[in-house]
C-alpha cells in the first residue's frame, strides 16, 4: 500500500497542471479521508482496462491516469506487433469521455500508431465492430458502462474485436504498471519522430454496421405483419440514441416512441439516479411513457449501449420488467426455434453463457441439440470462445445475466442494438403465434420448468470496504455453509482453482445444494460491491430465493 501523503505531495511538486495541483491542495486542506482514497493506491489497470471515479489522484480517472494507461498500451503494441499498427477509439456520453478519447488518440499517434477515432460518441459494440472492419490492432472504448455519473472507464479490445484476454491482457497490464510518472507519457509529439496520425470515422462505419445487422433477421414476414408494434425506447442519456431507433426502423418497425428528456446526451444523467437498465428506477420514465401511449414493449440501453433492459405487458396488462436471465432465455428459445424451422441447425452451431447466468439457457440449448459453453463472468470470455471456434463451428448467440446479449459474429461483445432488434422481432413472431412476449415466456417455463434467479449486491466503498469484501470471500472459503435453503450442501466450486475448473483463475465461489439450487458469490470487478447470485428451480423457487437471500445477505 502506498504512502498516500507522499503520493499526494508528489503531485504538488511534479509535472502536473496548476488546476490539478489546486484540487490536490484543496483535498489536503479540507478532506483527509478523500485524500487518502484518491492516493492510497494506483487505479488498477485490470484485465479489462480502467474504471473508477473521476478526480485528481493516482486512484482516480483523470487525464494523467488515462495517459499513463495509453502509454503502456502503446509500448506493448510497439514491442509485440510488427508491421502496420492501428487502434480504433470510441467514447460514450459520460463527462470527460470525449476528452479521455482525444488524449488516448494523441498519445497513440505520438507513439507512431495510427488511430481511427469516431467523429462523435458511438456504442461499445460499434467500437468492437470497427476493429475488425478496419483491420486494427486494438481498440479503446472510453466508458464506465452502467455505473453512476461519478465514474468513467477505459476498455481495451484486441484485433479480434473482443476485449483483451490471456495472455495479452496480463502482458498489457504489466506494461501499464511500468509507467509510474506522467513524464513517461508522450502527451505531445517527440521531435524527429513520425506521428501515427488520427483518422476520423463515422457515418461510413454506421452504415456497414446497420447493413450487417439486417442480415441477422429471422422473421421478416412477422415484422411486416406487426410493423406498427408500439415500442418505447430510451437511451438513458447515452449513445444508443444515435442508432437504435434507426436500426428498429430499418428492420421494419414504424411506431418507435421516444422519451424526449432521456434522448439528450448528458453525462450527469439528470433524470435517473443511475443509468443502469437493471435498476427499476432507471426504467420509470419509459414505463410511464408506455402506459401513456399503450405501448407493448419497452427497450432501454445503458450509456454505452451494450446492455439492454426490457419490459413487457403481463396477462393483466401491467408492464413488467424482465431480468436479464428471463430476456436471454426467451431470446435463446426464439432464435433456436427459428433456426430449426428454417433448417439452419446441422449440429455445427453453439451458444455461450456465463457461470452466473440461468441454467435454463443450457436446458434450451440441449433440447435443440446445440452445444452450450459455460464461461466466466464477462462478455470477453464469450468472445474468446468465438475466437477459438472461428472456422470450426458457428456462433448463434450468447448472453450473461447482467443484461448483455449478442447474436451473430459481426460484434464480439454484448450489443444492445442487436439484442433490442431481436426482442422486437421476437415480439412480432410471438404475435403471429397468438402470444405476447410474456405468454411466450410462460410457455418456455411450462416446457422446461420454472427457473428463478435473483442478484443482490452489498456496497462497501473505499479502502476499508475493499478489505471487508476480501474478508467475506476468505470466510466463505474457510467455512462454507453446511446447507443452502434447508438442503444439504452438495458441491463447492472455487474458481480460484483453474486446475479444477478448466477456466482462468477468478475470485468466484459457487455453492450447490442437493435440490439443484445454486449460490454464486463474487466481488465486482468494476465497482465497490460484492455480488450474490441466487438460482432456484421448481414450483417452490420464489420461496427458495427468499430463503437464500435471508441466509446470505446480512
Amino acid at each position: 500500500m502506498k504512502d498516500f501523503k507522499q503520493a499526494a505531495n508528489s503531485w504538488l511538486q511534479g509535472n502536473f497542471d496548476e488546476e490539478t495541483k489546486a484540487q490536490v491542495k484543496q483535498l489536503m486542506d479540507t478532506d483527509p479521508v478523500g485524500l487518502e482514497d484518491a492516493f492510497y493506491r494506483n487505479l488498477e489497470f485490470g484485465t479489462g482496462g480502467l474504471r473508477g471515479t473521476m478526480g485528481v489522484g493516482t486512484n482516480r480517472m483523470n487525464k494523467y491516469t488515462v495517459g499513463m494507461a495509453t502509454q503502456g498500451l502503446a509500448n506493448y503494441i510497439k514491442e509485440h506487433v510488427a508491421g502496420s499498427r492501428s487502434v480504433c477509439i470510441s467514447y460514450d456520453s459520460r463527462n470527460n469521455s470525449a476528452l479521455f478519447a482525444k488524449i488516448s488518440a494523441d498519445v497513440l499517434s505520438n507513439n507512431g500508431i495510427h488511430v481511427y477515432l469516431f467523429d462523435a460518441l458511438r456504442p461499445t459494440p460499434e467500437l468492437s465492430y470497427s476493429i475488425r472492419l478496419k483491420g486494427a490492432t486494438a481498440g479503446i472504448m472510453v466508458t464506465a458502462s452502467h455505473n453512476p455519473k461519478e465514474y468513467n472507464g477505459y476498455k481495451v479490445f484486441w484485433s479480434d474485436g473482443g476485449q483483451i484476454t490471456a495472455p495479452v491482457d496480463k502482458d498489457i497490464v504489466a506494461e501499464v504498471a511500468k509507467i509510474e510518472d506522467p513524464a513517461d507519457v508522450r502527451f505531445t509529439p517527440v521531435e524527429g519522430e513520425e506521428l501515427g496520425g488520427i483518422e476520423m470515422m463515422g457515418a461510413d462505419v454506421d452504415e456497414r454496421y446497420l447493413t450487417d445487422q439486417l442480415s441477422l433477421m429471422l422473421s421478416p414476414d412477422s415484422v411486416k405483419r406487426h410493423a406498427d408494434l408500439k415500442i418505447v425506447y430510451t437511451p438513458l442519456h447515452g449513445c444508443g440514441v444515435r442508432l437504435m431507433p434507426e436500426a428498429l426502423k430499418r428492420i421494419g418497425f414504424t411506431n418507435i416512441i421516444h422519451v424526449p428528456e432521456q434522448d439528450i446526451n448528458d453525462g450527469n444523467f439528470p433524470t435517473v439516479v443511475s443509468p443502469n437498465p437493471e435498476e427499476p428506477a432507471a426504467m420509470a420514465m419509459a414505463l410511464a411513457k408506455a402506459d401513456e401511449s399503450g405501448a407493448d414493449l419497452v427497450l432501454a440501453t445503458d450509456p454505452d449501449a451494450d446492455r439492454l433492459g426490457i419490459a413487457v405487458r403481463d396477462d393483466d396488462g401491467k408492464m413488467v420488467q424482465l431480468t436479464g436471465n428471463q430476456t436471454w432465455s426467451l431470446l435463446t428459445y426464439y432464435i433456436l426455434r427459428r433456426w430449426k424451422e428454417l433448417g439452419k441447425l446441422d449440429g455445427k452451431q453453439y451458444c455461450v453463457k456465463t457461470i452466473v447466468t440461468s441454467e435454463l439457457i443450457a436446458a434450451i440449448c440441449e433440447s435443440f441439440g446445440v452445444k452450450c459453453y459455460n464461461v466466466l463472468t464477462g462478455f470477453k470470455y464469450i468472445a474468446e470462445i468465438q475466437k477459438q471456434q472461428d472456422g470450426k463451428a458457428e456462433f448463434i448467440c450468447g448472453g450473461e445475466e447482467s443484461y448483455g446479449f449478442n447474436l451473430g459474429s459481426f460484434v464480439r461483445d454484448k450489443c444492445a442494438q442487436v439484442a433490442g432488434c431481436a426482442v422486437a422481432e421476437c415480439a412480432a413472431w410471438a404475435a403471429d403465434q397468438g402470444m405476447t412476449l410474456w405468454q411466450l415466456l410462460q410457455k418456455v417455463y411450462k416446457e422446461y420448468g420454472l427457473y428463478l434467479e435473483k442478484m443482490v449486491y452489498i456496497v462497501r466503498k473505499g479502502k476499508s470496504g475493499a478489505e471487508e469484501i476480501q474478508k467475506i470471500m476468505a470466510d466463505y472459503r474457510a467455512c462454507p455453509p453446511a446447507e443452502i435453503a434447508g438442503s444439504p450442501l452438495a458441491k463447492v466450486i472455487d474458481y480460484n482453482k483453474p486446475e479444477e475448473t478448466g477456466l482462468p483463475k477468478s475470485n468466484v465461489l459457487q455453492f450447490f445444494n442437493e435440490a439443484g439450487d445454486v449460490v454464486t458469490v463474487r466481488p465486482s470487478g468494476t465497482e465497490p460491491k460484492i455480488k450474490f447470485y441466487f438460482g432456484a428451480r421448481g414450483s417452490s423457487a420464489p420461496a427458495k430465493i427468499d430463503a437464500l437471500k435471508a441466509q446470505f445477505i446480512r
